[in-house]
């Protein structure tokens, strides 16, 4: 498996936007807490967060591609089960429907990271103090972040995880690098 340094390298090779970038830190970040609150690997489950949009930059155009081209490009660097995930967390395009509980981890954290963000940007305070219930009720204004698809984070359940927990698990682990994504 590749490890974390090379993971970030491979990152860096594919000419990200900056906010490609924190998008990936961010669901790297989730997805080791998911891993360590549901005992699974969380070096696994954080790579497979980090790399999980290494494609965009050329399927930006092309969703039907997103995250199969990310799964060619990471055969031999990752699991089968993380590459399997890659490719579902697009489903919607793909094809590829999620069914294991890292698959369904990817797509709610990947996709609470933008309502994360939004809801932290417009604080004075930023991640400080932003709680569970303050995204739950911005998940219902549709208007707010309205491109995050709010059914994909309601799968945390699928994941083992009850929509308060998920929330708390993923502002913490955002918290956590929010200087790193200009969060702070």
């Amino acid at each position: 498996m590749i490890d974390r340094a090379s993971a970030l390298t491979l990152l860096a090779s594919q000419n990200p936007e900056r906010h490609l970038v924190c998008h990936a830190l961010e669901t790297e970040a989730i997805m080791a807490a998911m891993a360590r609150e549901l005992g699974e690997d969380a070096e696994l489950w954080g790579l497979t967060g980090l790399l999980h949009d290494l494609d965009y930059p050329d399927t930006k155009d092309d969703p039907a591609r997103h995250g199969l081209d990310c799964a060619a490009l990471l055969d031999g660097k990752l699991p089968l089960e993380a590459i399997t995930a890659i490719a579902a967390h697009n489903s919607e395009h793909t094809g590829v429907m999620p069914a294991a509980r890292l698959d369904y981890a990817l797509r709610c954290a990947e996709s609470v990271t933008g309502m994360i963000s939004a809801a932290a940007l417009i604080r004075p305070t930023k991640m400080e103090g932003l709680a569970p219930k303050s995204i739950k009720k911005k998940m219902k204004d549709k208007a707010f972040a309205a491109a995050v698809r709010r059914e994909n984070i309601l799968e945390c359940d699928k994941a083992g995880m009850e929509l308060d927990a998920f929330l708390a698990t993923a502002i913490a682990a955002m918290a956590a690098i929010a200087p790193e994504v200009g969060l702070a």
